[in-house]
């Protein structure tokens, strides 16, 4: 079984698959196939120089973040060039990592994907699991983990689906406004619900 994990901003996702790879599920992170695909030399790392401008790479052949992020920003043309090279390659290596471990013989493969929604990859997965947080603890804990003022906190919040959208679509909601161990207990009873392990 693909197991699709999702969230909101500083709603605890990332806990959440950190438990699960601690019980043995392989998981494909998104995340970290995002900053794999922009490594010096790669063929999308060559794209974002040709079509933005060869100040896009550090001396040190790495992306140039700052930069990138100042150019797009507030320019959905831009984002939408800059999304247009870099998806495609997201995709194709979560794939290529969920299709390993399958092939190395794993029951239940945990993709951990923060847009899964937003990206439209429902198609990806055979069950969703969304962390959820009221907005006021999600608020609390982005402030306090980014050391943002109160606006900002809401604009990022914002610029994500709401939360209920993404409960509406999940197979299973895990309510993360309390403590860890509660949160454990939510998902050890989805895991035994959905007969499912590594």
């Amino acid at each position: 079984m693909i197991i699709g994990l999702t969230g909101s901003i500083a709603s605890g996702k990332s806990t959440v698959s950190a438990m699960l790879k601690r019980k043995g599920f392989p998981i494909v992170d998104a995340d970290e196939i995002a900053r794999l695909v922009v490594e010096p030399g790669s063929s999308v790392l060559l794209d974002i120089s040709q079509q933005f401008g060869e100040e896009m790479i550090k001396e040190d052949g790495t992306l140039n973040r700052e930069k990138l992020g100042a150019r797009i920003f507030g320019d959905v043309d831009e984002r939408q060039k800059l999304n247009g090279i870099i998806h495609p390659a997201i995709r194709q290596e979560m794939l290529r990592q969920k299709d390993e471990w399958l092939s190395q013989g794993a029951n239940t493969v945990i993709m951990d994907i923060p847009l899964l929604f937003e990206s439209k990859l429902q198609s990806f997965v055979d069950k969703i699991i969304v962390v959820s947080v009221s907005p006021e603890v999600q608020k609390e804990r982005l402030i306090a983990r980014n050391v943002l003022s109160q606006e900002e906190a809401s604009a990022r919040i914002r610029s994500q689906l709401p939360m209920e959208t993404k409960e509406q679509g999940a197979d299973a909601v895990l309510s993360n406004n309390g403590t860890e161990k509660e949160t454990e207990k939510q998902l050890e009873s989805v895991l035994l619900e959905w007969h499912i392990r590594p």
